[in-house]
């Protein structure tokens, strides 16, 4: 694995996520699975944050970033993983089904249940971050997730036909949810952070997952408020949204959003979030995940830097990274081909301006 000579700053991703072109083109990934590091590290990071040794996995984990040219580092911590046993986020039905068990859900104990789980692991990250850098990312999962989590994709549509006062009532529990969660978080470990995110996944490849009507009445309320309270501790936020979801990215601007991840080929070419978006906010990834996984390793490093320099020049705001993450089934040989071509450019643009 390679280091690069380029000093980190965290501003530079800042300001691509507030739509600035940063003198430095900044690199940017959701996630970067522990297994993959371990694999171009030469490292027992899994086994390290298994056995919940963080202050020791932290280190390998931000080390990893700033040797390979990322300004910032990225973590998140799921509320859904503090949820009770039995979730649907991955499909099936979920522990609320009516007006009774939505009443009955114990909300209350989520909050304390996440900061037992998070704290430990964001208070070593904080510890272990190295110097030039911050992190990027904060409380994982978005509205839309959770209540998929709760209920399940495919019986959401029967909560709201059986009881459209509950249906709206499940989404406004799960942003009174998110705000205590955001606010505690922001409050302990804010000074970390360089930039906020959630995930939530609204489309597929063809389409949303919901109706736009559920997105606009019942969801950007909700990230309203979580949005806010991010601008409100002086942070931009960033949406991490797979799928088709053009119907609702104009309700999704005005809710707040700095900028938006995720990106398939299959779906559209980057070149229309350039065409249509990169005005009003920051763009993130260009490398599609298909593509990633399957070329090999020189036309991975000819695709990428052809990319990287037109999108660049194209967007306001811009960081480079794959459209979605490096999950363990990226070929680590074929990820280091991007970062590596990623850093022959950043490393003329730091000449030119240190001449």
């Amino acid at each position: 694995m390679f280091d690069t000579a380029i000093e980190p700053d965290y501003r530079r991703m800042v300001d691509v996520v507030r739509n600035q072109r940063a003198e430095i083109l900044p690199l940017y990934e959701h996630n970067v699975c522990y297994e993959v590091i371990a694999a171009l590290t030469g490292s027992d990071l899994v086994r390290l944050m298994a056995e919940n040794r963080f202050d020791e996995g932290f280190r390998i984990y931000g080390d990893f970033f700033r040797r390979t040219g990322y300004d910032v580092v990225t973590f998140e911590q799921c509320i859904t993983a503090a949820m009770p046993p039995g979730g649907a986020l991955m499909g099936g039905q979920g522990p609320i089904r009516d007006r009774r068990s939505l009443r009955d859900f114990p909300w209350a104990a989520i909050p304390g249940r996440w900061y037992e789980m998070a704290a430990p692991r964001f208070a070593a990250l904080g510890r272990q971050m190295p110097a030039g850098m911050k992190a990027i990312g904060g409380v994982g999962n978005g509205v839309f997730e959770i209540s998929e989590d709760l209920v399940g994709l495919e019986y959401l549509p029967f909560l709201q036909a059986d009881d459209e006062e509950a249906y709206a009532d499940l989404y406004r529990r799960i942003g009174d949810l998110m705000d205590e969660i955001w606010s505690r978080f922001l409050a302990e470990f804010g000074d970390i952070y360089a930039v906020c995110r959630f995930g939530d996944d609204l489309g597929f490849r063809s389409s949303l997952l919901t109706m736009p009507a559920t997105v606009r009445e019942h969801l950007i309320p909700q990230y309203r408020r979580i949005i806010g309270r991010v601008h409100a501790a002086g942070k931009p936020f960033l949406l991490h949204s797979c799928g088709c979801i053009f119907e609702v990215m104009d309700d999704l601007i005005a809710a707040g959003i700095d900028a938006k991840h995720s990106n398939e080929e299959a779906i559209a070419p980057f070149e229309r979030w350039i065409a249509d978006y990169a005005d009003r906010i920051g763009l993130l990834g260009g490398i599609d995940m298909n593509f990633i996984v399957s070329a090999e390793p020189a036309e991975i490093a000819r695709v990428v830097s052809d990319k990287a320099s037109r999108y660049y020049r194209s967007a306001n705001g811009f960081a480079l990274g794959t459209g979605n993450s490096i999950p363990d089934y990226v070929p680590p040989g074929n990820y280091l081909a991007m970062l590596e071509a990623a850093n022959r450019i950043r490393e003329q643009q730091a000449a030119k301006i240190h001449k």
